[in-house]
This record gives C-alpha cells, sequence and structure tokens, in this order.
C-alpha cells in the first residue's frame, strides 16, 4: 500500500510506501490523544523522595564517622580530571600520606576503589605467574590476598594459625628462610579479628631471601603507626574509610602523632570498660587493634539481638564475627571522629544497656 504525502514543485505526488496494518491517517490518534497518553506515562512513573539517610553513630569495622571538613569540601565546585587544579591537589595528598604511612623516600599512589583494589593492584603488578608467594594466614584478609596470588598464578604457601592468633618473630623467620618466596603478605591489622602483626621480623627475613614484602594497612592506617620505612615494608595497601576516615589534610593539621595518641587513648579507655564490665577482649593484650577491638560475648546472649536494639534505639552500628568468630565476638571501631572520650563513654554506657536487657549480669575475672 501507498499513500500520498505532497505535491512538489512540478506538482508531481510523492508517494512513501505504507506499512501493512499502518492506520490510515484519520485512523491515527490526535495530538492531544498522544500527549495524553505521555502524560499518563509520566504520572504513573515512581516518584523518589530527596535522600534522607538516617544518622548513625558508625562503631563497626568500617566505615568510619566523616569529618564536616570533608562534608564541606565534597560541596565544592568540581574540576575535570585533566585539570591543573586536579594536578595540584592529587599532588599535594600524595605528598601528605608519607607521614600517614611513615615513609619519606617512598611512592605514593592512589586509587579510585576499596581498600581490597589496592590489595590486588599489589599482588597483581609484583607476584608474578608461577612465583612463590608466600602468605601469613591469621584471618580473613590473609584468605583474600592468598586467593589473589592463586588467580595470579602463583605457588602460594601458607604459615596458618587460628584467626585471632598472631605469629611469632622466631617462626615467621623460619617460615620464610624454610620456603625461600619471591614475594612475602602479611596483614598488619586483621579486620576479621582486631589481631595486629608485627612485620620488622618478617621484613627483615624476607629480603634477606631477596623476596618483597606486602603489607595490608587497611585497618591500622591514620589511627596507629604503619611505620614503612622502619619496618621495611616494600609495598603498602589501605584505605580512606577506617583509620583514616578523611582527606590526609586533616591528619596533618591534627598531627600524626597526636592522632595515634587519641586513638590509643581511646582504645585504653575501652579495654579497661569492658574488662570492669565482666567481659573479656579476643585478642591477648600487646597484639590489639587500637582501632578495632574484638570482645567476646558473654554465653547465653544474643549478639545481633544486642546489636540490633543499640541500632533501632540509639542508631549505633557494631558488628559482629563472621568465618570462625560468628556468634563470637563483637566489632567495635573506635576510629577518626568518634575516636573521643565522651564518644567512648556513650558507646560504653549503651553497650551496657544492651547487654542488661539481654540478661547479662557482669562476673568479674582475674585480668591478665
Amino acid at each position: 500500500m501507498f499513500k500520498q504525502m505532497a505535491r512538489n514543485a512540478d506538482h508531481q505526488v510523492i508517494y512513501l510506501a505504507q506499512a501493512a496494518g499502518e492506520p490510515e491517517a484519520s485512523d491515527k490518534p490526535s495530538k492531544d490523544e498522544t500527549m495524553g497518553v505521555k502524560q499518563q506515562e509520566i504520572s504513573s512513573s515512581p516518584i523518589f523522595s530527596p535522600l534522607q539517610p538516617p544518622r548513625r553513630y558508625l562503631f563497626g569495622p568500617g566505615p568510619s564517622m566523616v569529618h564536616p571538613r570533608v562534608y564541606e569540601a565534597l560541596s565544592k565546585p568540581i574540576v575535570g580530571h585533566l585539570d591543573p587544579y586536579f594536578f595540584q591537589v592529587m599532588g599535594d595528598i600524595q605528598q601528605l600520606l608519607k607521614p600517614v604511612f611513615g615513609t619519606k623516600d617512598g611512592v605514593t599512589t592512589v586509587l579510585s576503589g576499596t581498600g581490597s583494589a589496592g590489595m590486588e593492584a599489589a599482588v597483581s603488578n609484583f607476584v608474578e605467574p608461577g612465583a612463590k608467594f608466600a602468605v601469613f594466614a591469621n584471618g580473613y584478609f590473609c584468605d583474600r590476598i592468598s586467593e589473589m596470588g592463586k588467580r595470579q598464578g602463583a605457588q602460594v604457601v601458607r604459615f596458618e594459625k587460628p584467626w585471632g592468633k598472631t605469629f611469632a618473630d622466631e617462626e615467621a623467620a623460619e617460615f620464610i628462610h624454610l620456603e625461600k618466596p619471591q614475594v612475602v603478605a602479611y596483614v598488619h591489622a586483621e579486620t576479621s579479628t582486631g589481631a595486629l602483626q608485627s612485620g620488622n621480623t618478617i621484613c627483615a627475613a624476607a629480603h634477606e631471601a631477596g623476596a618483597l614484602v606486602i603489607a595490608d594497612c587497611v585497618t591500622s592506617l591514620g589511627g596507629m603507626p604503619v611505620n614503612v620505612d622502619e619496618t621495611g615494608i616494600d609495598i603498602a595497601c589501605s584505605c580512606t574509610q577506617k583509620g583514616l576516615s578523611c582527606p590526609p589534610g586533616l591528619i596533618a593539621e591534627e598531627g600524626i602523632a597526636n592522632r595515634w595518641e587519641r586513638h590509643r587513648q581511646c582504645h585504653q579507655i575501652f579495654v579497661e570498660a569492658i574488662e570492669a564490665m565482666g567481659l573479656r577482649m579476643q585478642v591477648t593484650k600487646g597484639q590489639r587493634i587500637w582501632t578495632l577491638n574484638t570482645v567476646c560475648i558473654p554465653d547465653g546472649v544474643d549478639d545481633a539481638k544486642v546489636r540490633g536494639r543499640l541500632l533501632e534505639e540509639k542508631s549505633i552500628e557494631i558488628l559482629g564475627g563472621f568465618g570462625p568468630l560468628a556468634g563470637k565476638v563483637f566489632r567495635i571501631g573506635i576510629m577518626g571522629p568518634l575516636a573521643t572520650e565522651d564518644h567512648v563513654q556513650f558507646l560504653l554506657d549503651e553497650l551496657k544497656k544492651s547487654l542488661s536487657a539481654e540478661g547479662y549480669r557482669p562476673q568479674p575475672f582475674p585480668i591478665a
């Protein structure tokens, strides 16, 4: 079928093919009818209100609270990634990160991604296919770095300990000397357990064997010393949303030593109060992360109900354990803006109330 469209200047009639089933012009809906249908479709579309997230006190293992100065900075005009100002800010961040990591000559690189993205960048760039990759495994993130090594085609060898235990200097050195790997990896501050691993002997033994050392410093950076140069770490990876909890300019303003001391004091206040309540810490004294505390859940207490009550009634977020520690520990982070005596006391008071509501009564025990 054809339909007449128009006459040209020579009075020739112009025809176009008409598809089968297409209605004649008189059968087509009018403009007003068409607009009505479109308006109906628009009106039936879901309407979303502006975002209004609840205010939480983030006392979990991460993310941590954001400083008001960071919110203010996020409201500033955006510039392109090739703008000279962007390069200036990027350069400033790289320089400011050096004292946070504890390095004078090291190269700092900022990636758009999580802490695990930094871990994967370290493994994929320094672990070659077929290379022996030695991992000190005592928690979830040690397992993750092991899997990354396997995907790279490395020969992964592991020194394993139960979650929450750390490696002594002598046994760490013996493992490296025995395996003679090309790359060694350990987690400085294990988020899944709250355990802090010393790296000095690991790095020294690795260098004697001609190996590089990768250290996961995700939960320690910004809240306690990492000391890349002093320890001998070759590649350290971390993130912004835990102990750092902000761009490093704010840390430079406070002073990195002052920031470490603030987190250390808050950790000490917290632990002393927890033990006074008759609760136990999962990790041995002297091997604990200042920014992340693992508290053993008392017998007969439902950790999900305790955490749920804190969140619903006081907007306090703490997390439980997982893997071998599921149902056995609370993971409580004290980092960034919440690392103050007043905030710690607020948390302790509410935790005590929530535990009491679950029937817990403090049972004092000898403190080691």
